[in-house]
């Protein structure tokens, strides 16, 4: 079987069980297969693949045909172009949360050495990434989580940064008062526990529910965010946190009436509202 080959036949069997993106993710399992990037994968058409390539394919589809996430099967997920590796221990990184990254920076450009926590760092990618691209940063991330933090300390080190994170397992904002950072960020669990059985296969069955389930409105975390995060900012911080679609009117109360005096909010890439950016006055 060529390559060209076993894409038609992974795109049919993909879209047959109602898979959102059957080329996508033939081309994933495809590129990886044969050790070559997605981009290259059109060179690589005539290219026969082996007995063993052929096996291990046929294993990878039957996974994902009962709807087990893609990047649990090839065991990493890109997100701001490195490779973290993910389990069913942790949310798998959303592109979405690319955006919350991209804040950040922007948040912190005014600060040469800027302090930043990661609250329910699963993975480590919102943390890592922040502490690849801003050597001069001190970054904190924690997690409720033990398997979680063992998976994100892993992330560090294959990516370099172990010396730059801190991580602390902890319920909650591991940070006193006299603990204070630039930058508060954080992809809580955001979703109603009522909704939580309407979401899709490899969400439901295969991502933690810790990770997923807010509370009966799912503003739980945000509540504790609001409440406490202007007491750990310093003068000029900001506190950037994820949310659901239609919870940015009670967001944007919630932060208000927590004694919030600025408060934004950034789009996610379809340009609904999905990041509140609360800022301290300086």
């Amino acid at each position: 079987m060529t390559i060209a080959e076993a894409k038609r036949e992974l795109i049919n069997r993909f879209h047959a069980v109602g898979i959102d993106s059957p080329e996508v993710d033939a081309e994933w399992f495809l590129s990886t297969l044969i050790d070559r990037s997605r981009a290259e994968l059109p060179i690589y058409q005539s290219q026969t693949l082996t007995t063993h390539q052929e096996s291990l394919l046929a294993e990878q589809v039957v996974r994902r045909t009962n709807r087990e996430p893609l990047q649990h099967i090839l065991g990493t997920a890109n997100f701001f172009g490195y490779d973290f590796e993910v389990s069913p221990e942790v949310l798998i990184p959303r592109p979405e949360t690319e955006q919350l990254v991209e804040w950040a920076f922007r948040k912190t450009k005014n600060f040469p050495e800027p302090v930043i926590y990661d609250l329910g760092t699963g993975s480590g990618c919102i943390a890592i990434t922040l502490a690849k691209r801003l050597p001069s940063a001190t970054v904190i991330a924690s997690d409720i989580s033990e398997a979680a933090l063992r998976l994100a300390k892993r992330n560090a080190a294959r990516l370099d940064v172990e010396t730059n994170v801190q991580f602390r397992q902890a319920d909650g904002l591991a940070l006193t008062t006299e603990e204070q950072v630039h930058l508060l960020v954080s992809n809580p669990p955001y979703i109603p526990t009522a909704e939580i059985l309407e979401l899709q296969t490899e969400v439901l069955e295969f991502d933690p529910k810790l990770a997923l389930d807010g509370g009966v409105d799912g503003l739980v975390f945000h509540r504790e965010l609001a409440a406490l995060g202007q007491a750990l900012l310093l003068p000029g911080g900001a506190l950037l946190a994820e949310f659901g679609d239609g919870q940015v009117s009670a967001i944007e109360k919630l932060f208000y009436n927590a004694g919030w005096q600025s408060v934004d909010f950034g789009n996610d890439l379809s340009g609904k509202p999905r990041i509140v950016i609360a800022s301290k006055v300086l």
